[in-house]
């Protein structure tokens, strides 16, 4: 490991109780910044409720952390509109936001769109899928920003249990974004979830970033992040465990291909490569291909977006 990221683990690695939350809303009442949290939805009505629910009692009846919620619901078929309604939430459809711009499937092209629905000075992005949730998670990420001008982006760090057995989630962490990030991006190699959906950052950081529109949105915003503002600008937070839905093996390959790929460009930009991938499985003649094409469509940064651009002007 790079002495840069010991000193770095030793500076900008924390655990949520470093923190109370009385120290960070006095920060927040200090820099006066405002605090937006944002759900990506796709057909999560078992957990979504849960979450908004656990978030407002905590961060905005009990202490006055968070100004907004948001579900951004991203073409669900079942209830999760209606639930995250229900317990609280302002939810909007993605193909609502940006109406000119024909809408990709994917998870960053919601984190994306979510820029132009909030106001947020700082955003918080939280999965729609976890269980047992803790207001912890939103606390712990938002607190560096709130108390170190420095910070422009925070991920929340978690041991992520798998079918009982403690640290064995987190598949495609492991197999895939850890050895292209210690290979390709040395600085990054401290991170322990790069690919967590739990991470905040100021508006000014993100409205600068590229957004690929896939599974690759994580790895494609650290990596962009590191070169816009620097390894010092970025930290994580220890916010405990964290249990979710889990994929099976055929869906974390194709997650894996899009995180690959979103790496290769930023590796070397213009070499083209067959961006699809090839699984099977077992039909009724033997093994069946099954082919998908990989993520590689990249939203430009908000701050390019004329719809943006006029919204902060007004």
């Amino acid at each position: 490991m790079l002495e840069e990221v010991e000193r770095w683990l030793a500076t900008r690695s924390w655990s949520v109780a470093d923190r109370p939350l009385h120290s960070v809303l006095a920060a927040k009442r200090a820099t006066n910044q405002s605090v937006s949290v944002v759900l990506p939805a796709l057909n999560e009505e078992e957990t979504v409720g849960d979450i908004v629910a656990v978030i407002r009692h905590d961060l905005m009846h009990q202490a006055p952390l968070v100004d907004e919620i948001v579900v951004v619901d991203s073409g669900s078929t079942d209830r999760t509109s209606q639930v995250a309604a229900a317990a609280g939430a302002r939810v909007v459809h993605r193909d609502e936001i940006l109406p000119r711009i024909p809408a990709a499937p994917g998870k960053g092209e919601v984190l994306w769109r979510s820029l132009l629905v909030t106001t947020g000075d700082i955003v918080c992005f939280v999965d729609a899928d976890l269980r047992e949730f803790s207001s912890d998670f939103v606390t712990g990420i938002v607190g560096p920003l709130l108390t170190d001008p420095d910070v422009d982006l925070v991920k929340a760090m978690y041991d992520r249990p798998l079918a009982g057995a403690s640290g064995q989630g987190g598949r495609v962490t492991e197999l895939m974004a850890r050895p292209l990030l210690n290979m390709h991006w040395p600085q990054l190699a401290g991170f322990v979830q790069p690919l967590g959906g739990e991470y905040a950052a100021r508006r000014t950081l993100l409205e600068r970033l590229p957004f690929p529109v896939g599974y690759g949105v994580e790895l494609g915003m650290l990596v962009d992040a590191l070169h816009l503002v620097g390894l010092d600008a970025l930290a994580q937070v220890d916010v405990g465990v964290r249990k979710h839905r889990h994929q099976d093996g055929q869906a974390l390959g194709r997650m894996a291909a899009a995180i690959y790929r979103t790496a290769q460009l930023r590796l070397a930009r213009g070499h083209l490569v067959r961006p699809a991938l090839t699984q099977f499985e077992r039909g009724p003649s033997g093994f069946e291909p099954r082919t998908h094409a990989v993520d590689t469509e990249e939203r430009p940064p908000m701050a390019q977006i004329a719809e943006y651009a006029s919204r902060r002007v007004a």
